[in-house]
């Protein structure tokens, strides 16, 4: 996201998704909303991952997805957010209730984020192959 400059949980999260069988387009650190938004309608992808380690995770996440889910063409496209959202454990577990309310379709924080996030992955996974 915009505001998010780490780099290595983004490529942590691109070697998971590539384990479970998924082609990733890592548009790095600091990626403007427009070019998120571009890149997903221009690509098509069966899966937007977004990641925060800053603690503004909330704040951007609840912009990102107004605007990707304004595009007729993302509307349905699942949607998942996850690190850390905001600054203490309190403010992530209110991030997630908001965000999911604002349209996204998951939201991994806190103390085991990484299994149920690896456990999502499993569920698409089993059910594309259905």
């Amino acid at each position: 996201m915009a505001s998010d400059a780490h780099t290595w949980n983004l490529v942590y999260l691109q070697l998971l998704l590539e384990e479970h069988g998924h082609r990733v387009t890592n548009l790095g650190a600091c990626v403007p909303d427009d070019l998120l938004v571009d890149h997903c309608r221009r690509a098509r992808p069966d899966l937007i991952v977004l990641s925060s380690v800053n603690g503004h995770g909330r704040l951007d996440g609840l912009r990102v997805i107004a605007r990707l889910r304004a595009e007729p063409e993302l509307l349905a496209t699942p949607t998942v957010i996850g690190g850390k959202l905001g600054i203490t454990d309190e403010a992530d577990a209110q991030a997630g209730h908001a965000l999911r309310k604002a349209g996204f379709d998951e939201v991994f924080t806190g103390t085991g984020a990484i299994g149920r996030f690896t456990s999502y992955l499993s569920r698409r996974s089993t059910a594309v192959a259905a």
